[in-house]
């Protein structure tokens, strides 16, 4: 092993970002039959679980800047599958009918995405794997 192959396997962040590339691909594969991105499917996925959910809430659950939430949600408009409702300075966020008719095929994709990981690297290293990762990500996050 050279000292870059060292340096590169043993740095969190490049390590992360290989991880988030090899992940990202597969979803897109397996959210590819909804129409829409997995960042896009989630999102609609919570607006179908809590209707009426505040976009200051959705960033918070899908851990996205509140400018990027408003462009997924401008787009799932656009497409017509969210809407919102205005109540005095805050929006609320619906999904309209044809969104809560993908709730299922989101659903299968999701599914999808995780019997696929966990064939590869088995169920109990996935769920661990995934756990440890959002238990980093949470410190990590956190104001020092």
């Amino acid at each position: 092993m050279t000292t870059t192959d060292h340096i590169l396997h043993h740095c969190l962040y490049f390590t992360a970002n290989s991880l988030a590339r090899v992940i990202t691909r597969m979803a897109e594969e397996e959210f590819r039959s909804t129409g829409l991105s997995p960042s896009h499917a989630f999102l609609l996925m919570l607006v179908n679980d809590i209707p009426g959910i505040g976009q200051k809430e959705l960033s918070a659950k899908l851990h996205l800047a509140p400018s990027t939430v408003t462009r997924f949600i401008d787009t799932l408009v656009y497409r017509g599958y969210l809407k919102r409702r205005n109540e005095g300075k805050s929006s609320r966020v619906f999904a309209t009918a044809t969104g809560v008719g993908l709730n299922a095929e989101i659903a299968a994709a999701w599914k999808s995405l995780y019997r696929r990981y966990v064939d590869i690297l088995g169920q109990v290293e996935g769920d661990d794997l995934t756990a440890r990762i959002h238990a980093a990500s949470d410190k990590l996050g956190q104001p020092r």
